[in-house]
């Protein structure tokens, strides 16, 4: 019997440059709290956890990120399906591997494409609009939700709604990229919607129009999946097959190509939240339509945002800034050309700056470590395990180290010794010594690290052992 619960996949690889220095490859937007308490992730799952409405979700997401994924998921409650791709071949292949799992259970289950980094402030009108969507891909449309415009936005792609599918839809006469201004205008007056890039369709459907307008995406999802293994609790997707795939987007891929599209036009509060001055739109704001997170003082200053995760940031006198500080990297530029960082973020990777793509905190599946200092043949860091987690047994060629507990308990594997640490309590470990550290405890371990040696860099780590597959 045909199921009538609507699959979510949600697509989550994306990097997330606009929204430099808080987005970087190492932990991007998607997974980050940048309005509220929980990630972009997070809230777009428990948008589709209704179960009278959906089923088992599937999350594609990059290797790099499967445990950042798992740990997000569990915080709320929520179970999924988390596929791994293996490379960044966008959004094409990323659905056409959701699709061709879902044909496999059903074929004439109906998807759900989301993007994870999107908002959506009224979830009650976007189920609605989901609903009514999945009636019409059940007829063989591969349907889109169209944004209803608030404004003449030059900064997304826009639909052309054509004659009347029922369910308050219409097929998709047309999509044109994004606009100047004036165009935009006209586009707004003339009834055409936002692009949100969300998209609902029967599996087979999806499969039948991948076949025809991009086989080689088709045809290299399907090997990737047929040859996939199970790591974990992960689906881990071939990447000899994987890397077959063309990269391109769906929207390119399908949905500009195929004769069967539609569009449900819905007013939820979205944005895709694709630059910092998307996220001063969706930010509440003081009087002088300032939006401020973190430490900050504000003075003569006016429809500013403000987002710090660590010193107190400062203005007097300006308008329209946008001012963007974190541990290691402080961004500064106007609303107006805000779009523009992922050009800054393109010359600091040019220059070799390792703040391009990496956060200060680098998150592991253990925990996180953070660099406080770095210098000739030393680096100190802070390191975090988190309870009954344990870092790979593991040995260096090029340098010692030192542990001192701050605070939990330290279980410390030295060569054949094995011994527990309690706080202010040391280890030396030296070189080429089999060691390992783990947290027994119920809380977490919060460990200094002093490294001494001749290199110090990540790459010497030989991994004898490791629970996380790595």
């Amino acid at each position: 019997m045909e199921s009538t619960a609507i699959t979510p996949v949600i697509l989550c690889g994306g990097a997330g440059t606009r929204l430099w220095p808080a987005s970087r490859e190492s932990m991007p937007k998607q997974f980050m709290p940048l309005l509220g308490e929980l990630s972009t992730f997070q809230e777009t799952m428990l948008r589709v956890a209704d179960g009278s409405v959906f089923g088992r979700a599937i999350v594609v997401t990059a290797a790099d990120f499967r445990f950042v994924a798992a740990e997000q998921l569990q915080a709320i409650g929520v179970e999924a399906d988390i596929v791994l791709e293996p490379a960044r071949r966008d959004s094409a292949a990323a659905v056409a591997v959701a699709a061709e799992m879902a044909a496999r259970r059903d074929p004439d289950s109906v998807v759900l494409a989301l993007a994870a980094d999107h908002l959506v402030r009224d979830a009650e009108a976007f189920v609605a609009a989901c609903r009514r969507a999945a009636a019409l891909a059940r007829q063989g449309f591969v349907m889109t939700l169209g944004i209803a415009p608030d404004r003449p936005a030059t900064g997304y792609g826009y639909i052309s709604p054509g004659a009347p599918l029922g369910e308050g839809g219409a097929r998709v006469e047309r999509f044109v990229e994004k606009p100047d201004a004036a165009t935009a205008s006209r586009y707004v007056a003339e009834g055409y919607l936002w692009n949100s890039g969300n998209f609902l369709f029967r599996a087979r459907d999806m499969r039948e129009e991948l076949a025809a307008c991009a086989p080689a995406t088709l045809a290299a999802a399907s090997a990737a999946l047929d040859a996939a293994v199970r790591d974990l609790d992960f689906i881990r997707l071939d990447a000899r097959a994987f890397a077959a795939a063309p990269k391109i987007s769906i929207d390119y891929a399908v949905m500009e190509k195929t004769q069967r599209a539609g569009v449900v036009p819905v007013d939820c509060g979205w944005s895709d939240v694709g630059s910092w001055t998307a996220v001063w739109e969706v930010s509440a704001r003081d009087a002088e339509g300032n939006a401020v997170r973190g430490r900050a003082s504000l003075v003569a200053t006016r429809d500013s945002l403000v987002h710090s995760d660590g010193p107190i940031v400062g203005l007097v006198g300006v308008d329209n800034a946008v001012v963007v500080a974190s541990r290691d990297a402080v961004l500064v530029t106007t609303r107006e050309r805000a779009g523009e960082v992922k050009d800054l973020v393109a010359a600091l990777r040019a220059a070799g700056e390792p703040e391009a793509d990496a956060h200060l905190r680098i998150h592991r599946p253990w925990g996180w470590y953070q660099r406080i200092e770095l210098g000739a043949r030393f680096q100190v860091k802070r390191i975090q395990v988190k309870p009954g987690a344990r870092l790979s047994l593991q040995k260096h060629m090029h340098r010692a180290e030192h542990w001192v507990v701050v605070s939990g308990t330290a279980e410390v594997t030295v060569d054949d010794r094995v011994w527990l640490m309690g706080e202010n309590e040391a280890a030396y470990l030296p070189l080429g010594c089999v060691h390992r550290l783990a947290n027994p405890g119920k809380i977490p371990l919060e460990i200094i690290e002093v490294q001494v040696g001749s290199y110090t860099g990540e790459d010497d780590i030989v991994r004898i052992e490791d629970v996380y597959g790595r």
